[in-house]
Parts: C-alpha cells; sequence; structure tokens
C-alpha cells in the first residue's frame, strides 16, 4: 500500500513538472523598431512577440491606448537553435508618438491557452520634427459661442508647398472627452476617405489655390463638435508632421531618378493655434413638450397630393426641415401627437427613411382621411431652441386644403348587377350528375395518376432519390472546397500574380495623381494576396520586408519599396511622376521575379 501511495505522488508530481514546463514555454515581449527615428505625431511599429506554441487571444491593449494602436498584422516565424524548433507569433501594430521626449510604453496583457501574461515595458525616444514654411495648418470654429448640444463644425486646412511623403494629424478635439464627433451632412463627392487615427474617418478633399504667394495643394475636411458640457473648453492646437522632400542623393543605379530612389526626407511638423469655445446651458424657463435637443435655426415645410380624395384613398404627405447645415439630429414628426391628425387621419406605423435635397431632410409618409368633414390637413411644428436669439422657437407648416368626398358604399345588387336573377330551382334535379348511376364503394375512390402517391411508393422513390443524392453530395463537396479558407487563400496566392499583371497592362500611361495612386494601389494588392496581408495598411516598408521574408531577394525588394515609395511621395506634389512603359514593364518584371524566388 505504502508502494501505491509513493508512486501516486511520484507520478502527481511528474506531472506538475510537465506542466510547469508547458507553461515555461510560452513567453511573450514587446519590442519597438528603432532603426529610424520616432517623431512627434508620425506612427511607428510595436511587435508583441510570443514564443511557444498555444491558443492566443485578443490582446489588452488599453494601457497603449493614448498610442491610438492600429492593427494588428499577424505572421508565424520558425528558428532551428541547436537542432530545437522554435516557434513565435508575431503581432504588429502601429502606434502614433503624442509627444517628444523618453517615454516608457507600459505592458500589455496577452492571453494564451486562457492564461494572461504581459509584455515588457519598451522605453523609446521621441524626437521633435522641424519647422518649414512649405507647411502651413489653419483650423476653424463655425461658432466662438454655443449651447450645450449645439453642433458646431470645425474645419481643418492643410496647405503643402512642397514634395512630401508620409504624414500624420494629431487633432486633440478628435480625442477629447468635451465633445461628440459626427460627420457633416454633405461632402465633396470627389473627397475621399482618410484614417485620422482612434477610428475617426474623415472625408478629405484636395485642391490646387496659392497661398501666401505660393502654388499650393490644400488637403482640407471637417468634422463636427457637439460640446457635452457647459463651460469654457480649450481645445489644444492641431499638427500635422509630414516627410518633406530635402534633396537628391548621386545614385550610380540608372534607375535612381526614375523611381526615386535618391529622395532624401526630412521630418517636419507644423501646428494650428490653439482655439476656446464658449459652451452655455440651455434655459429651463420657455421650453416646449415637444422640443427635442434641435439648436439653431430651422424651418419646416408641407406639401401634400392629391388634394382631392375619397374617404379613405391615400394622400402623400412631404415635409421638409431645413435652415441648418446640420441635419442629422431632426428626427421624425410625430403626427400622431397632434390631435387633429390623430382624430381625422390614419397614420400607418411604418415609415419611410427621410433623404436629403438640396439642403433639406425630406419625410414622406402615407395618409387617409377617415372622414368626409376634413376640410384641410393641418400645421405640424417644429420646436428647436434659436442660439441666436437665446429663445426657444416653434416654427409651423401652413395647412393644406383638402376636399374629402364620402365613400359609396356596396350593396349585394351593386356587386351582382341590376340584371341579376334567381335561376330556376330545376337544376337541382341534375345535381348528382353520372353519380347516380353508381352505388358502389368505388364511386368515392380515385384511379387517377397521383404524383404525390408515386413520390412515397417504394419504387419510384429509388428511382428519384438516388440521383438526387448523388447532385447534392458533389454540389457540397464543390462548394466546401471552394469557400473553406485554407482553399481561398491558395486561391488568392495563385492568381495575385496574374491579377497584378493584368491590372498593371490596362493602366493608363500618365502623371495623374490618380494614375500614380492606382500604381501603388495594385502593388500592395498584389502583396497582401501573395502574402496573406491587409493591403489597406501595407507601407513601402511593409511590402519590403515581407518579400525578403518569403524571397531573401532584397535587392528586387527595394526596388519594389522605392516604386511605392515614389508613388506616395507624389501624392500631393505639384507634379507627379511620369508613368510610362518603361516603369510597368519594371514593375511587371519584379512581380515575376518575387513569383520565381519565393515558395508557393
Amino acid at each position: 500500500m505504502k508502494v501505491l501511495i509513493k508512486c501516486f505522488f511520484i507520478f502527481f508530481a511528474y506531472t506538475i513538472f510537465l506542466s510547469g514546463n508547458a507553461f515555461a514555454q510560452v513567453r511573450v515581449s514587446a519590442q519597438v523598431d528603432s532603426s529610424t527615428d520616432i517623431y512627434v505625431g508620425k506612427e511607428f511599429s510595436y511587435q508583441i512577440v510570443i514564443e511557444g506554441t498555444g491558443s492566443i487571444g485578443q490582446p489588452d491593449m488599453s494601457s497603449i491606448q493614448q498610442y491610438n494602436p492600429r492593427g494588428p498584422s499577424t505572421s508565424r516565424q520558425s528558428i532551428n537553435t541547436n537542432g530545437a524548433l522554435r516557434s513565435f507569433v508575431v503581432l504588429g501594430y502601429n502606434l502614433t508618438a503624442v509627444k517628444e521626449g523618453e517615454i516608457q510604453l507600459p505592458p500589455v496583457t496577452v492571453p494564451v491557452d486562457g492564461k494572461k501574461y504581459q509584455t515588457n515595458p519598451v522605453r523609446i525616444n521621441v524626437v521633435k520634427p522641424g519647422t518649414t514654411d512649405r507647411l502651413d495648418l489653419e483650423v476653424e470654429l463655425s461658432e466662438k459661442q454655443c449651447y450645450v448640444g449645439q453642433p458646431v463644425i470645425m474645419t481643418v486646412k492643410f496647405y503643402v508647398m512642397a514634395d512630401i511623403g508620409d504624414f500624420n494629424f494629431n487633432i486633440p478635439a478628435f480625442t477629447s472627452d468635451d465633445f461628440y464627433i459626427e460627420n457633416p451632412d454633405t461632402v465633396n463627392p470627389q473627397a475621399r476617405d482618410f484614417n485620422l487615427g482612434n477610428g475617426i474617418i474623415a472625408s478629405v478633399s484636395q485642391y490646387r489655390t496659392t497661398h501666401n504667394n505660393r502654388e499650393a495643394i490644400l488637403v482640407t475636411f471637417s468634422k463636427v463638435l457637439i460640446p457635452k458640457h457647459s463651460g469654457v473648453i480649450n481645445i489644444g492646437p492641431t499638427s500635422v508632421s509630414a516627410d518633406v522632400a530635402v534633396g537628391r542623393a548621386r545614385s550610380s543605379d540608372i534607375f535612381g531618378d526614375f523611381f526615386g530612389s535618391n529622395v532624401q526626407y526630412q521630418r517636419f511638423m507644423v501646428s494650428s493655434k490653439p482655439l476656446e469655445l464658449k459652451v452655455l446651458s440651455l434655459p429651463g424657463q420657455g421650453k416646449p413638450d415637444s422640443f427635442y435637443g434641435l439648436i439653431g435655426n430651422y424651418s419646416i415645410e408641407s406639401s401634400a397630393t392629391p388634394t382631392e380624395v375619397s374617404v379613405g384613398d391615400p394622400i402623400t404627405l412631404n415635409i421638409k426641415i431645413g435652415g441648418n447645415k446640420y441635419l442629422k439630429p431632426i428626427q421624425w414628426p410625430k403626427l400622431e401627437q397632434i390631435p387633429e391628425f390623430d382624430k381625422n387621419f390614419k397614420i400607418p406605423s411604418e415609415q419611410a427613411s427621410p433623404v436629403l435635397e438640396n439642403g433639406y431632410k425630406v419625410f414622406t409618409q402615407t395618409i387617409r382621411a377617415n372622414n368626409d368633414k376634413v376640410t384641410e390637413i393641418p400645421s405640424i411644428p417644429l420646436a428647436y431652441f434659436d442660439a441666436d436669439k437665446g429663445t426657444y422657437v416653434t416654427a409651423k407648416t401652413k395647412p393644406i386644403k383638402l376636399e374629402v368626398s364620402p365613400t359609396k358604399i356596396l350593396t349585394g345588387s351593386d356587386l351582382l348587377g341590376t340584371d341579376f336573377s334567381p335561376v330556376n330551382k330545376e337544376i337541382e334535379a341534375v345535381k348528382q350528375g353520372l353519380s347516380a348511376n353508381y352505388q358502389d364503394m368505388d364511386a368515392l375512390q380515385s384511379h387517377d395518376f397521383s404524383p404525390i402517391a408515386a413520390i412515397v411508393s417504394p419504387g419510384y422513390l429509388v428511382l428519384w432519390a438516388s440521383p438526387l443524392a448523388f447532385l447534392l453530395f458533389s454540389a457540397f463537396t464543390k462548394i466546401y472546397n471552394n469557400t473553406s479558407p485554407e482553399k481561398q487563400l491558395q486561391k488568392q496566392r495563385r492568381g495575385a500574380s496574374g491579377k497584378a499583371i493584368s491590372q498593371l497592362k490596362s493602366l493608363s500611361l500618365s502623371g495623374s495623381p490618380e494614375h500614380i495612386e492606382q500604381l501603388a494601389r495594385v502593388l500592395k494588392q498584389y502583396i497582401g494576396d501573395r502574402f496573406n496581408k491587409t493591403a489597406g495598411s501595407l507601407t513601402s516598408n511593409d511590402c519590403y520586408e515581407a518579400i525578403v521574408h518569403a524571397s531573401g531577394d532584397t535587392e528586387t525588394a527595394q526596388q519594389f519599396k522605392n516604386i511605392i515609395a515614389d508613388c506616395e511621395a507624389s501624392r500631393y506634389a505639384s507634379t507627379g511622376a511620369n508613368i510610362d512603359s518603361e516603369c510597368v514593364n519594371k514593375a511587371i518584371d519584379l512581380i515575376l521575379t518575387i513569383e520565381k524566388k519565393s515558395d508557393k
């Protein structure tokens, strides 16, 4: 018995030892790419490295949320050390430096197999970029004084008078707890979405203009700020940091001048002036019961068609509300709460979505008069707070004249006609028909062919069920092979080069910004499809690393990176790079080289 107990404890201790070693194999660490300077307002690479195997959960990024983490991208690596294979999972994020100086990034918690691990803190040195008169930034508010809940339009204008590369916005107002952030109702149809960080997307427009007696590119966008509380709100300076071309280095590469690999960039930053917004509280006196938060100046109109109807006929009622730049908070008019509407009209509960037309929010509703005493569609009120006058106002539509006729009640004679007369009852004598000649029970049975009976019959069941089963099995097999994630990724990788080369061959040969961006977009999409990465978040450096990792060819990777970097540098330049057949052919050759040297 003692021997058995001793063996049990030895086994138990050995199990704990193995479990401890298994947990010890998991190591989590953090690192930052410090090969280049980290500037205020610029994104930098932050990586979480998990060594060992296990199920990795979502990392808790709350400790570094102020650095606007964006990602992750996931990659797997293996290293053979003295015959032992070590596996790593790398989670890549982009962080944005918010202030200069030596900063310590706190640990991040990462769950692995249900157990929580913490990364090491990372120290970085953030450098303040230089200043230049070739960049300028202006930020404006539509109001300097407003009320709580009153929408204020904030407009950002970024003037570019140089060739620039990567640039980043830092807008304190958009991350402040003092405001709700909304999009304007109307934007330039030519505007493009741009990620400002923290999940905020702005519709950015680009124009050629003159600024400070220089030709410039104006990059501008607007957002709606809605103050949450009263008091004076100080809005810190908005800043933009950008890589500005300062010259070109001599290069022996014959393609250097064409692809822009010898362009030298330096980081600069420009800031706007701080702003102040005085926010007042809404008065409690005189507030209408129907007031639901509209602040500003609004107008309301209505129209209806037709206006000559019978009781129960549909009437299309249109209600237009405008007079303000920001129309999002306008709600459906509550017609059922207006006594005249509730008494004289039937209002369906279904409501169509409103539309924006020429600065108005338009609501369309079908109503029906329920009696012939109705003479008009009554006024529709709209309560709002007039910020200019500091008082509550109730605007109303004008009544709409209506002629309602009584509806005729249809009788049985109306439905059957005036010439209707009963059929002679003698016809009842032949109702029995041929059935009168049969008295057997067979007369009650149908001997016709029945499809339903054939379907459930065992003989017919074998005939139709076998081909159907084979068809369903074939369809299921084909769908599974075509829709499984592994098959989709394989198909995407195999078709990446052909897709990219086809798009490059159809690319228009010009120097317009659209075509330059299209070239860069095709090349990034190829890397994304070929190496299972998100194309929209790739940079030229990301493409370089992916190619080197897959093929080991640093020269091809550098040339590929140079093309993308040159396209990005020309994004807001006054003169774009030329796209000719030589450039496109060079890009195609690079893709073919990558395919040859990379694993399938």
